[in-house]
């Protein structure tokens, strides 16, 4: 709605020129979690990367500390892993092989990495965080957030908390990683609302990104290991 003023004060076609085609006018990036100066960043559509926003305008990761991972566009959007390579074609035909840092911030190029935009809500992730602790809260988030109305949404929200909260006080089985992955499979594309792929989809991203990891966890937990207490700003 914001954008509406400017639209009708210059026009629809010098609007257009703001951006790139596809992907007019501005998006406010809100970025949260590990980085030394969180914060909203507005910025022109497809005029910069992930990796200027995270470590130009954000400052990068706190002293001592590497980013993991990023949410790109608030908690349900698929989790996206430094370290992994993006390769595909835009739909204008442009191929691209990229980074997470050289990803452009538009929703096409993003579409294209198999996530997306979302409200632009981005959460930072370092590696001071045990992943399994994160996910263990966004599916308590959303198993409290479900209406209840379908049965794959109440059900399977309830259980991808109940799973992977028992890996966290220390009762899971290296079996339940590919559990959560079944379940989050059987809740997307099967509700009435969105909210079924918002259960689902930080479960479908982060268990195949992060399999090795859950795994030790839970051979952590199960010998009786410190684990790292997850600790946000």
């Amino acid at each position: 709605m914001a954008q509406v003023k400017h639209v009708l004060a210059f026009g629809g076609a010098e609007f257009a020129k703001i951006g790139i085609p596809g992907d007019s006018g501005t998006h406010i990036w809100g970025v949260s979690g590990l980085v030394k100066r969180p914060g909203l960043y507005e910025i022109e559509a497809g005029k910069a990367t992930f990796g200027e926003l995270l470590y130009d305008l954000c400052g990068g990761p706190l002293d001592g500390r590497t980013i993991k991972a990023i949410i790109p566009g608030g908690s349900s959007t698929k989790i996206l892993k430094v370290g992994e390579r993006f390769k595909g074609k835009l739909a204008n035909g442009t191929e691209f092989d990229w980074a997470l840092e050289d990803i452009p911030l538009d929703s096409n190029s993003i579409a294209a990495c198999g996530t997306g935009l979302g409200t632009g809500g981005t959460i930072v992730i370092d590696d001071s965080v045990e992943m399994i602790q994160a996910l263990s809260n966004l599916n308590a988030f959303y198993a409290h957030e479900t209406c209840g109305q379908c049965t794959p949404c109440r059900e399977g929200s309830l259980w991808l908390s109940r799973v992977s909260k028992r890996i966290t006080t220390g009762g899971g089985l290296e079996t339940d990683v590919p559990l959560l992955l079944d379940i989050a499979n059987q809740v997307a594309g099967r509700t009435i609302c969105a909210h079924g792929e918002a259960v689902a989809w930080p479960v479908q991203s982060a268990v195949p990104k992060f399999k090795d990891e859950y795994l030790e966890s839970i051979r952590k937990r199960q010998k009786g290991e410190e684990v790292p207490t997850l600790k946000l700003i």
